[in-house]
C-alpha cells in the first residue's frame, strides 16, 4: 500500500513532502542532481514521497528520501542523527520490505566525498536485485 485513501492524512503528508523538499540536505541535492529527469540508468525517481503503510491496524507513512516506482526501491541518505536510530531505522526497513520495497541507505558523508562510487554501489545493487529476481 503505497496510497492511502484517508484525504487528510495524505494532504498532511504532501505538505510535510513539500517542506522538506525546500529543506533538503547537501548530500539530497547533490545526489538529486545526479538522478533526476532519468539521468541514472534511464529510472524516474522522486524525491520526498510519503510511502503509506498499516501497522497495528493503524495506517501511517514514512517519507522516503527518494523513490523509484519501477524498481519498488527506497533510497534513504542518512546524517549523522541515523548514529542513535538504528532500532527505528531497521523496523522502518522491515515495514518498506513487507510491502515489497527495496531500502538502500547511504550516508550523507559518502555522497560529498565520492559520490561516483555511491552510484557504482548503488547500480551494482540495481544489478543484484535484478538477478534475485530472475
Amino acid at each position: 500500500m503505497y496510497k492511502t485513501h484517508n484525504a487528510i492524512m495524505d494532504l498532511a503528508a504532501r505538505e510535510l513532502c513539500r517542506k522538506l523538499r525546500g529543506t533538503q540536505t547537501k548530500s539530497e541535492i547533490l545526489f538529486w542532481r545526479k538522478i533526476r529527469n532519468r539521468k541514472f540508468h534511464g529510472l524516474k525517481f522522486y524525491r520526498q514521497i510519503p510511502i503509506f503503510y498499516e501497522f497495528d491496524d493503524r495506517e501511517s507513512f514514512f517519507i522516503a528520501d527518494f523513490f523509484c516506482f519501477e524498481k519498488k526501491l527506497v533510497i534513504e541518505i542518512d546524517g549523522n542523527v541515523h548514529n542513535y536510530k538504528f532500532k527505528q531505522d531497521a523496523e522502518r526497513s522491515n515495514i518498506l520490505n513487507n510491502l515489497g520495497l527495496s531500502v538502500y541507505r547511504v550516508r550523507n558523508e559518502e555522497i560529498e566525498i565520492n559520490l561516483s562510487l555511491v552510484l557504482k554501489k548503488l547500480s551494482l545493487f540495481l544489478k543484484n536485485q535484478n538477478q534475485n529476481l530472475e
